[in-house]
């Protein structure tokens, strides 16, 4: 009689268990999986390039700062068109080592046109370091990194930089998921890759 009673808890017990599936626990494991997946995080960072005439603002932006150092473009001071501002406005043209640069990314009907964007940048999760879990709702806090796909991007953008983020999950009828678009005081992944700030 016993030995009925326990086969029928183990029964009970192992329904139960094949009932849960492993998206219903908010593990470290799941939320780097559900993270590092994800269409908003996996989506590369592009930058977007242009020559032409720019305005000043535009000219002494970090971005062609960095261009500016490494040589690949060149400008001349030319007059501002009426709806540019502030004054001087920069004729840009990339030059041999600039044109060198985006040469394998870049096709050469795209290199004639005034603007083109340049993939420069992918992230790379490098660790979930906290869950805070509240009913059906949880918030993820990681880490994670620029790595840099050509030139451009290095320059741009150092892999020895991390940035902690922090991003809102929802226990739905099939387990937990990254939440896309929600209110505050949640954030979605996108609004945690934006606000991210570097890690100590």
């Amino acid at each position: 009689m016993r030995k009925c009673r326990i086969l029928g808890l183990c029964s009970i017990g192992a329904c139960l268990l094949s009932a849960c599936s492993p998206r219903d626990f908010l593990t470290r494991r799941l939320a780097t999986e559900l993270i590092a997946n994800s269409s908003t995080f996996k989506t590369p960072r592009q930058f977007w390039l242009r020559t032409g005439i720019l305005s000043n603002k535009d000219y002494l932006s970090p971005e062609y700062l960095l261009m500016q150092h490494h040589g690949w473009i060149s400008a001349t001071n030319v007059p501002c068109p009426p709806q540019f501002g502030p004054l001087p406005c920069w004729d840009v043209i990339l030059t041999p080592s600039g044109v060198d640069a985006v040469r394998n990314f870049v096709t050469p009907e795209e290199r004639d046109k005034p603007a083109f964007n340049v993939l420069v940048a992918k992230r790379e999760l490098l660790a979930v370091t906290g869950i805070s879990k509240q009913g059906n709702l949880a918030e993820v806090d990681f880490t994670w990194r620029w790595i840099p796909l050509n030139d451009f991007g290095s320059a741009l953008y150092s892999s020895d930089l991390h940035y902690l983020s922090t991003a809102g999950f929802r226990f739905y009828d099939d387990g937990w998921h990254v939440m896309q678009g929600v209110p505050r005081p949640a954030q979605s992944l996108d609004e945690a890759l934006k606000n991210a700030e570097p890690a100590p």
